[in-house]
C-alpha cells in the first residue's frame, strides 16, 4: 500500500529492520507528513497496535488524526478505516492507530500508556518536549509483541545537546549529528527543507534564504535542524563552569520533588563585592520519603547551615524539622517573586561547580514563553528554583537590614 511518492531519504522506514528509527531535521522537511503517511500504510498489516503520542495532547481530533486523515484520503483508503476522535481502526487488517498523551491536565500518564497491550510500534512526536528519560523507557519497554517487527519512530525538531535523546543515540553511539545511516539496531534519518524544495511555497523558501543570509546561526538550527549548545532564549545567560568557592559563607535551597522531579538540595554562596553567585547540587533523591530526605540532609554540611524550601510544602518541611534538621525555613514567595528572583540572579556572574551538569542543564534549557512580558517556561528550572529560593531570602534580609549581601 504505497501509493504517494516517498523520497529516497525516508525509504530505510519501509525497508529498514531496526527497531529504533530517529527522523530529525527542520522546518519544511516533511518529516510529519511522512510518518503519518507510512503509519497510514503500516496498519494494513494485521496485528498492529500503533501508539501515536506527542507529550502534550489535549485533542488528537483536531492536532493529529486530521494529519493521518490527509493520507488516508490521499490514497484513496476512506472505506477501510473507522475513525473516533482518539482511535483510527483499519477494518480490513483489524489493526488500530491509538492516539495519546504522555501527560495530560491532570498530570503525568505514563502508567496509562505502559498498560496499553500488545504494542508494536510507538511514534513520539515532537519528542524534543520529552525530556524524561525515565518516561521514555517506561513506553519503550512496552513495546515488545512477538512475532512482528516492533518500532520506535522519534520525530524532533533537533533542540539542545542536553537532551537525552542526543546523548544517547547520537553522543553514547557515535553517531554525528545529520547523519543518514542504520547503525546496531537504529536507523538515523535526517532530512531539510532542501530536500522538499518542490512541495514548498515560494513565500516559504525565500524567508528561508534571508534567514541563511542575515542570521546563519539560527538558520542552521531551525531550517537544517542543527543541535544547540544552548536554547534559543534562554533566561540565563550569565554563567559558567568553575570552582565553587568554599571561602564564602553559603547555605542551601532545597525543592522537593514531584515525579519525575527528585528532591534537589543546591549549595550556594553569594559574593555581592565580586557579583557573583557560586552553585553548587549536594544531592538528589528520588521517591524519597521524609524520614531519608531528613537524613541525608543531616549527613552534609546542610544540618548546620540556613535551608530554605518550597513553601507550597509547609507541612513537608515541619516534618523534616521534626527529624532534627532545625535550620530549614519556608522561602516567602508571593505575587511576582520568580521574576524577582530571576532579575536579582541575571544581576550577578553565576558559577557553577564542575559536577553540578544537572544545574548547567537547566540553565542551557530555561527559556522565555513570552520575554517581553517576563514569562518563562516553567520546565528545567527545578534546580534553579531551589537556588533562587535562598539568594532571594538572603538577599532581601541583608537589603532590609541595610546590608550588603554575604
Amino acid at each position: 500500500m504505497d501509493r504517494l511518492k516517498i523520497k529516497k531519504i525516508f525509504k530505510p522506514l519501509w525497508q529498514s529492520k531496526s527497531n529504533y528509527f530517529i527522523i530529525t531535521g527542520g522546518r519544511g522537511s516533511a518529516k510529519s507528513f511522512t510518518v503519518s503517511d507510512f503509519i497510514e500504510n503500516l496498519s494494513f498489516e494485521s496485528g498492529h497496535n500503533i501508539l501515536y503520542s506527542r507529550y502534550t495532547l489535549t485533542s488528537a481530533g483536531i492536532s493529529i488524526i486530521p494529519e493521518i486523515e490527509q493520507k488516508i484520503e490521499l490514497e484513496n483508503h476512506q472505506s477501510a478505516f473507522k475513525i473516533n476522535k482518539t482511535d483510527i481502526l483499519n477494518t480490513q487488517s483489524g489493526s488500530s492507530i491509538l492516539f495519546r498523551g504522555i501527560k495530560t491536565s491532570s498530570g503525568n500518564q505514563t502508567a496509562n500508556l505502559k498498560s496499553i497491550q500488545d504494542l508494536t510500534t510507538w511514534v513520539l512526536d515532537e519528542a524534543e518536549e520529552l525530556t524524561d528519560e525515565e518516561t521514555f523507557d517506561k513506553i519503550d519497554e512496552s513495546v515488545r509483541k512477538k512475532g512482528i517487527q516492533n518500532r520506535v519512530i522519534i520525530l524532533l525538531n533537533p533542540c539542545t545537546k542536553e537532551h537525552f535523546i542526543y546523548k544517547r543515540f547520537f553522543e553514547d553511539e557515535g553517531v554525528e549529528p545529520g547523519s543518514n545511516l542504520t547503525k546496531g539496531n537504529v536507523s538515523y534519518i535526517h532530512a531539510t527543507y532542501l530536500d522538499n524544495k518542490e512541495n514548498l511555497s515560494k513565500k516559504f523558501l525565500d524567508k528561508a534564504e534571508k534567514l541563511r543570509l542575515t542570521n546563519p546561526e539560527k538558520y542552521n538550527h531551525r531550517m537544517l535542524g542543527g543541535w544547540l549548545d544552548a536554547a534559543e532564549g534562554v533566561v540565563f545567560d550569565n554563567w559558567k563552569y568553575g570552582e565553587f568557592d568554599n571561602s564564602l559563607p553559603f547555605g542551601y535551597g532545597l525543592d522537593f520533588g514531584f515525579f519525575p522531579d527528585p528532591d534537589v538540595l543546591i549549595r550556594v554562596a553569594i559574593d555581592n563585592r565580586r557579583k557573583k553567585i557560586y552553585l553548587k547540587e549536594e544531592f538528589e533523591l528520588n521517591n524519597a520519603g521524609v524520614d531519608l530526605l531528613a537524613n541525608e540532609i543531616k549527613a552534609t554540611e546542610a544540618k548546620n547551615k540556613t535551608i530554605f524550601a518550597d513553601s507550597a510544602e509547609p507541612r513537608l518541611i515541619a516534618d523534616v524539622k521534626k527529624r532534627g534538621v532545625n535550620t530549614i525555613h519556608p522561602v516567602k514567595k508571593g505575587a511576582g517573586s520568580v521574576l524577582r528572583g530571576i532579575k536579582i540572579m541575571q544581576d550577578y556572574e553565576i558559577i557553577v561547580s564542575t559536577e553540578s551538569t544537572k544545574i548547567g542543564t537547566e540553565l542551557n534549557n530555561y527559556v522565555w514563553s513570552d520575554k517581553k512580558k517576563s514569562i518563562p517556561v516553567d520546565a528545567y528550572n527545578h534546580r534553579i528554583d531551589a537556588a533562587r529560593y535562598y539568594i532571594q531570602m538572603v538577599i532581601k534580609s541583608n537589603e532590609r537590614k541595610g546590608q550588603k549581601a554575604l
